[in-house]
């Protein structure tokens, strides 16, 4: 079983910034995508953004384009997502997930079949 540990989550002002980072302890990371979901208090888990197994293709929703990089580190098995501008409605908890097969990278959580505990991130306004 993979195990995914994510940190960085934190409060911070609206307009600032925080890194999220996610290792993972799986053999077979550096094949499969990895993903960024987040549930906020009341709400259904969303997608946030997804990258490949090479780090080449990056997908993200609508409302984090522009403010929100994912990115990864294959040789330390670490996917991490810089978030920029932050406002109020990112507020969160923020779950690291890896891709069942190795060709999946798009926005579907039931194609993730491994989970991190979660990181809170708070943004005040």
């Amino acid at each position: 079983q993979v195990q995914l540990v994510e940190s960085g989550g934190g409060l911070v002002q609206a307009g600032g910034s925080l890194r999220l980072s996610c290792e993972s302890s799986g053999r077979t990371f550096s094949s499969v995508a990895m993903a960024w979901f987040r549930q906020a208090p009341g709400k259904e888990r969303e997608f946030v953004a997804v990258i490949r197994w090479d780090g080449v293709a990056v997908y993200y929703r609508d409302s984090v384009k522009g403010r929100f990089t994912i990115s990864r580190d294959n040789a330390k098995k670490t996917v991490y997502l810089q978030m920029n501008s932050l406002k109020s409605e990112d507020t969160a908890v923020y779950y690291c997930a890896a891709a069942k097969l190795s060709y999946y990278y798009r926005e579907d959580d039931r194609q993730f079949g491994s989970w991190g505990q979660g990181t809170q991130v708070t943004v005040s306004s």
